[in-house]
Order: C-alpha cells, then structure tokens, then sequence
C-alpha cells in the first residue's frame, strides 16, 4: 500500500495560508477553549474504528493548529500549524486523505517534535472537514507504531467521519448564530421596556376578537391592574374616571370604525393620575373589521398639574395686579393732595412704589404663596438687620406671612421707618427703634408686633392726619380682624399691630 503514501507538496504554505481558506474558520469562540464534547465522541470513534491511541478533531489556522475534539493522553490542546500532519491533509487536492504509515520514513514529517518527541507519532491518517467550500481541518487518528497498509474500507469510514464533523460545525454554526440573535433579541426588548420605564409609557396590543390586552408592566401600573393575569378592554374602560370614560369610548369607537387614529386624556379612578391615550388599528380584515389595535399610554399628571397650577397663579396674579393698580392709584391720588409740589410728590411717591414693588418681587419669588416676616422687615432696615443692627432692636421668631399680610405690614414698616428717619428716633444722635412680636395662640393665631421708638425729639400728637398716618391704619384693610393702633407717645411712637395667621 506505498502508492498511499503522496508525494511532497511544495504548495502546502500557501494554501494553508490562503484568505480565503482561513475567513472560513469558524469564530473564536469555536477555536479557543476546551474541546466539544461532540467532537471528543468523533474522535474516539475514529480512534477506535482504527485501533489508535490518539483520535483528533482539528482546525488549522495560520499559525496554529487547535484541537476541537481530542481522544487519548496528548496533554496539549493545540500545535503549531508548522510542525502539523493535519496542514498537509488539508493541502491535498480534491477530498483526498493523507495516509502517512511511517513518520519516521517520511521526509516531510521525521524531523517534526510530534515525531521525534513525546509523543513519537509514527502512524497517521486524516480526512479533510470542508466547510463553506473550504478545508478548515481534519479528524485524524495517530499511532505510535507504524503501519504496513490501511484497509480503504476504513479510510473510507474516516471520510463519512469528516463529513458527519462538517455538518456538526454548521449546526453549531447556525445555533452560535441563533442564540446570539437571541441574546441581541433579548437585548433589544429589555431596552425597549427600560425606554418605556423611563419614559412613563404604557404599551398595549388589543385582539379584539378575544378582547384580550397584552400590555407591558407600566401599563398595569397606570390603571392599577393585577401585576399578572389576563387583561380585558372592559377592566381598562372601568379603571377610567366616570366623567372621562364616555370620552374614551366614544374615541375608541371612531377609531374602530372609521379608522381615525385614537385619541384622549382621562383621569383613573380617583386617583388624580391623567393619562393621554394614542392608538391606531393595525390589522383589519377582509370585511375592513378591525382585529388588532395597538397604542401607547403616557402619564401627563405632572403637566396637567402644572397647567392647573400656573391658572391659578394667573388667576391669582390678576386678582393681585387689580388689588395692587388700585392701591398704587389711591396712595397716588392721596399722596398729591398731601404733596402738590411734584418735587415733593415724587419724593414721598416714590419709596411707596418702591414698597410695593418689593413686596411684589418677594411673592412672586415664591408663587404668591407668602413671604416670612424677617424678608419683610429685611426689605426696610436692610438684610443685616440681625447681624448688624443700625440703631435698631429687632426681637422675635421668624414666622411665614400669607401675601395680602406681607404686603400690608411691609407698607406700614416703610412709613413708620420713613418717619423715623424724618421726625423721629433715626432723626436724632442715640435713637433707636425697637421691633418686637410674638406667635400668639389663644384665643385665636396670631402675631402681636409692637414698634417703639427710643431716644428721638419729642413727640406731639399732631394736628391733623397726614398721609403717613392714613396708611399705617389702613394698610391691613383687606386683612380681616386685623388691628393697627398708632400712638404718638411723648418718648416716641408707639405703633401695635394685630395679624391674625392661618392655623399652623
């Protein structure tokens, strides 16, 4: 049987070393790591088909030669592509096996450490595994003893060995590929669904033929549904609020039958949630009746909220500008009376403007919900009062002033502090001015503020009412039960003032 033994190729190189050849070799993660247990069973069988201790299932690459399938006590799972038996097989022409039946004789393999060393291979048979049209290894059996011939009934059991190991590697070719378009799948609806989450959207499928909706979990939260469980078109319409679900029906019901695209906000239940609904029929049949419904849910409480919200604040914005146009008017129209001079006017008109607009600036800040007392007093003595007092006492918990409150006492501190700097206890070297209140709770809340004045000229009542005085009085008008009393004490003024507070 010598014929069997092949000539020297002097093309084993680049064959082996071909592009083409080598883009076939399946990906890295077949090349690299342990052998396949599917491949271990080919190897022992061919193994044992011809009473060899060692049976190989192998992949050539371009610098090394890996084992995928591996029978008997070689302790190496890989060679150098260079030293193999396997890249002389596979650079044979055709389907041809390489039948080598002594190493040792053989020029292009005596001098190889698989020959000369551990394990001292002596015989060698190997078929060729074709795949995509290319040899991309083989699955040989090697001995350490020589042969004199080979039964070609058994090279040719070799062959269908090979064969079996080309389908095997399209197989697990296309279940690589499956599982990671799997895995990619998997990655996409997780994104989809964590989209979804971030987003606040519901997603729904309506089958109306079994009137079954398949939904994801945002959706179920949305209408309060059970966390599992089939869910119905009829639980979702009882989960909208009763003044909303006629709405919601009625746009479901053109949409099925005319085709319009679904569209509505309704509230559920009683919870205060508002929900804008969007939907489209996708699927109709023959008859143009509608079978598959698909659409999308997204929570626009907080939007709703905060529409409502700024009406209010518009509502209360004008209701205030109209309070406040009127008191400028008034403070105007006094003013003059009291200051013709229109150097005068603008003098005394000014600061009370500027009063006001403080006041406005400060509730605006905060929403017209109210500003705290010490940002009040703060807007008249300065926002050191406390740390650096000007000739000023001020004593007293700082306590959260509604607006018409703030507005009004920030009216009577701008005329009583006006005064004084003029006449009163800031208009002499020593003078100072006093500031104290207290939280009151019986018999109703309140705050009692108190203002004296230590140290000025001396103080006489006088002769007749001036502005000044007017507004100090009358500055808390629109504040029911509140109190202001002006006394013109011979030591100084003496003003107290009454706010009654909401319950804390």
């Amino acid at each position: 049987m010598k014929e069997m033994i092949p000539p020297l190729f002097d093309g084993v190189q680049e064959i082996v070393n071909d592009p083409a050849r080598l883009g076939a070799l399946p990906e890295s993660q077949m090349i690299a790591g342990d052998a396949d247990v599917d491949f271990d069973r080919l190897s022992r069988m061919a193994a044992a088909l011809f009473d060899t201790p060692f049976g190989l299932v192998t992949l050539v690459g371009k610098e090394r030669q890996w084992f995928r399938g591996h029978f008997g006590p070689l302790a190496i799972d890989s060679t150098e592509t260079s030293i193999s038996f396997c890249e002389h097989t596979i650079a044979l022409p055709g389907q041809d096996l390489l039948v080598v039946l002594d190493a040792q004789q053989d020029p292009r393999f005596r001098g190889s450490p698989l020959v000369t060393q551990t394990p001292f291979i002596r015989f060698y048979a190997g078929a060729p595994i074709v795949r995509a049209g290319q040899k991309i290894g083989s699955i040989c059996v090697l001995d350490t003893r020589e042969r004199d011939a080979v039964d070609p009934e058994l090279l040719a059991q070799l062959r269908d060995f090979a064969e079996l190991a080309s389908s095997l590697f399209a197989l697990k070719d296309e279940a690589l590929v499956r599982a990671r378009t799997a895995a990619a799948l998997k990655r996409e609806e997780w994104r989809h669904a964590l989209t979804l989450e971030a987003g606040k959207v519901g997603s729904w499928v309506w089958d109306l033929h079994s009137g079954e909706i398949a939904c994801n979990d945002m959706f179920r939260r949305m209408y309060e549904l059970p966390e599992v469980g089939t869910v119905r078109a009829e639980q979702i319409l009882a989960a909208v609020h009763q003044a909303d679900r006629s709405k919601v029906e009625d746009g479901l019901r053109a949409s099925l039958l005319d085709g319009v695209d679904y569209s509505a906000e309704a509230r559920v239940g009683d919870t205060g949630r508002w929900l804008s609904m969007r939907g489209r029929v996708y699927q109709r049949d023959a008859g143009g009746n509608p079978l598959i419904m698909m659409g999308a849910s997204i929570d626009v409480s907080e939007s709703k909220h905060t529409a409502e919200h700024t009406r209010l604040l518009l509502r209360e914005l004008n209701h205030r500008v109209k309070n406040t146009l009127a008191m400028i008017q008034s403070v105007a129209r006094q003013t003059i009376r009291q200051n013709p001079d229109p150097k005068a006017f603008i003098e005394a008109f000014s600061g009370r403007l500027r009063t006001i607009s403080d006041a406005h600036v400060l509730l605006a800040d905060r929403d017209w919900s109210g500003v705290h007392l010490y940002e009040v007093i703060a807007s008249q003595l300065g926002p050191k009062f406390l740390t650096k007092p000007d000739r000023a006492e001020v004593k007293g918990e700082d306590v959260a002033l509604p607006a018409d409150h703030a507005l009004g006492l920030g009216l009577i501190l701008h005329e009583l502090t006006t005064n004084a700097y003029r006449y009163g206890a800031w208009s002499a070297e020593g003078g100072i001015v006093r500031i104290e209140w207290q939280i009151r709770n019986a018999p109703e809340r309140g705050l009692a503020l108190r203002w004296q004045e230590i140290g000025g000229p001396k103080v006489k009542p006088p002769e007749e009412q001036g502005l000044g005085t007017k507004l100090i009085e009358r500055s808390l008008a629109k504040v029911l039960d509140s109190k202001v009393a002006l006394n013109f004490e011979p030591d100084g003024v003496v003003t107290e003032v009454w706010l009654p507070l909401p319950a804390a």
